[in-house]
């Protein structure tokens, strides 16, 4: 399972460390950075956790050169929910803001994605391939069809994204097989500005760079969005059918290969 070079190592957690380090890095992210809270949020130790954190699987980067027993190793963060983890729990974390009645009934292996976030320091290099190589070997071990998760813009602001939104909405909305929607109760259109009068470049380059790196990979949106006020975010589903995305990998390969 370990995955790493001189540096990094990429595994599940292991320990209670490892847990509460990675609960660090995502109270340096989600809490401090871009001004989230929870119900679990530990303010004083600088924990960020809920309810579902015992149930997931915490994907995590190691730098080795950091230490460990300052809670400072964890680098990088992607936690995994199964099958199991969702019936041992009751629901899919997603199913708080998103109906999964349709991806539920399909009969695939799902993999639910979350909580991914990566140390300041490590942005923009090669951590965050670490993480999705180690996800990619989780993804062929385990045999699974479909990943998905929220993903989210900072802040609550709506009309402040509404070129985005819309771009994702026009153009890369999920095929009805997989098309989950975000539940009615708190339903946030993301059919804001008509198709011809959005401005691709500006709207792409306003996306956050996880939402582009699962299109990149063929990934999908569902409909509609969801405002999470306590976190400070605008969440939207994305979906990768790992079968598709095997198919447009081939594809690249062939067109590579001249």
């Amino acid at each position: 399972m370990d995955r790493g070079d001189a540096h990094f190592t990429t595994r599940l957690a292991l320990s209670e460390g490892d847990l509460r380090a990675a609960e660090r890095l995502r109270y340096a992210v989600f809490v401090e950075e871009l001004g989230g809270d929870g119900a679990l949020v530990d303010h004083v130790g600088r924990f960020e956790r809920d309810r579902f954190d015992p149930h997931f699987r915490h994907l995590i980067l190691v730098d080795n050169r950091r230490d460990a027993e300052a809670l400072d190793h964890v680098v990088g963060v992607y936690r995994l929910l199964d099958a199991a983890g969702a019936a041992a729990i009751g629901q899919y974390y997603s199913e708080d803001e998103y109906d999964l009645s349709v991806l539920k009934a399909s009969g695939r292996k799902l993999l639910e994605l979350g909580r991914s976030c990566l140390h300041p320091e490590y942005r923009g290099g090669m951590a965050m391939y670490h993480i999705w190589n180690a996800l990619a070997g989780i993804v062929a071990d385990e045999d699974i069809d479909i990943l998905f998760g929220v993903a989210s813009f900072h802040g609550t602001d709506v009309a402040a994204h509404a070129q985005a939104l819309s771009l994702l909405h026009h153009q890369h909305l999920a095929p009805e097989d997989v098309r989950v929607r975000a539940r009615s109760e708190h339903f946030q259109t993301m059919d804001i500005v008509p198709d011809d009068d959005v401005d691709r470049v500006a709207a792409m380059r306003s996306v956050p760079a996880l939402i582009k790196a699962y299109l990149r990979l063929g990934g999908v949106i569902g409909e509609g969005a969801f405002v999470d006020r306590p976190f400070n975010t605008i969440d939207v589903c994305l979906l990768l059918d790992t079968a598709r995305m095997n198919m447009r990998a081939a594809a690249r390969y062939q067109a590579s290969r001249g």
